[in-house]
């Protein structure tokens, strides 16, 4: 491994500057910035770099830049609180402390709760990766290797080295990972509609939410319908993702006509009040699967479906 200097100390008020070595190679400069600052909200890293306070070898760059070997990067000063005890509410501790469902030298899986961020950012103090690393002060490395929105549920991957986070990302990027949803739609999905593929584009909604739309110009994003089960002239859906965008699949069943239970940015009101009366109170999508090989070992984790929802089900039927 390469041996480049690079320094984590946030609360200096001097500006730092970092090699970057032959392991973060080819890395997206957010994705490197938040390998290296730790513990700093993604928020934060991207206003920095939008500000152009974050300089790769002199000049400003998008968060999407792919670092080169030997890039100079400049940081600038943050400062954030170092030790989040006093945030974490006990409870939250001992949730996620009994939510690992599978670990081993590389990797574990959090069977994350809905209502918790992945990460802290904006308007969120912390999220799972941040609670773990209180948790476990003296783990060499915990990485987020992939996201779940605040509102999903179910198994979500952390990398305990840099090698197993690019191994995992490799895999990901040669569509080696399989992963799998539930999600209950609103209304009889046909049987005929078995794949949705449409491209999909960011932009801020009128709340300055970032939101996926449909988008002629947009990244190409793929999701197979597996399954289809019937409860009560709606869907449980078996979902499988080909491709990973933001909010793809929410994006995705509301361009059929068939958004998500619960779902407050992209479904139905009027539905989600009457399934508010038979105790649905979040978004009714759950990450049950995950499935992915590499040099390093073989993961093969599933979650059962939360409490909550079977028991939604059970009275829709």
């Amino acid at each position: 491994m390469d041996t480049k200097k690079e320094s984590t100390d946030l609360n200096s008020s001097k500006v730092k500057l970092t090699s970057v070595g032959r392991e973060h190679v080819g890395r997206r400069l957010d994705n490197f910035l938040q390998s290296t600052l730790k513990n700093v909200p993604k928020s934060l890293i991207y206003k920095v770099i939008r500000d152009g306070q974050v300089r790769v070898n002199g000049g400003r760059k998008k968060p999407t830049y792919r670092v080169a070997y030997d890039d100079t990067v400049r940081i600038p000063p943050i400062h954030i609180k170092s030790d989040l005890k006093g945030d974490v509410p006990q409870r939250r501790l001992e949730q996620i402390s009994e939510s690992i469902i599978f670990e081993n030298d590389h990797y574990l899986v959090i069977d994350k709760p809905s209502g918790l961020a992945a990460h802290g950012g904006t308007g969120q103090h912390y999220g799972v990766i941040e609670i773990l690393r209180q948790l476990r002060p003296y783990a060499a490395r915990l990485d987020l290797a992939h996201r779940l929105d605040k509102e999903t549920s179910g198994c979500l991957l952390i990398a305990k080295s840099l090698r197993a986070l690019q191994e995992f990302q490799l895999a990901n990027n040669e569509n080696r990972v399989v992963k799998k949803y539930k999600a209950l739609l609103l209304g009889d999905v046909p049987p005929r509609l078995t794949k949705i593929e449409s491209r999909l584009d960011i932009r801020r909604s009128s709340n300055g939410h970032r939101q996926a739309r449909v988008s002629e110009t947009g990244k190409y994003a793929s999701t197979i319908i597996e399954k289809k089960e019937s409860y009560g002239g709606n869907t449980l859906a078996y979902l499988k993702l080909e491709t990973g965008r933001m909010h793809q699949i929410r994006a995705h069943c509301l361009h059929i006509g068939f958004p998500i239970a619960g779902d407050r940015e992209y479904g139905s009101t009027d539905a989600n009040r009457h399934l508010r009366e038979h105790g649905l109170s979040r978004l009714f999508l759950h990450s049950f699967y995950l499935r992915f090989k590499t040099s390093l070992c073989d993961v093969d984790v599933s979650s059962p479906l939360p409490g909550e929802l079977k028991t939604l089900l059970t009275s829709l039927n």
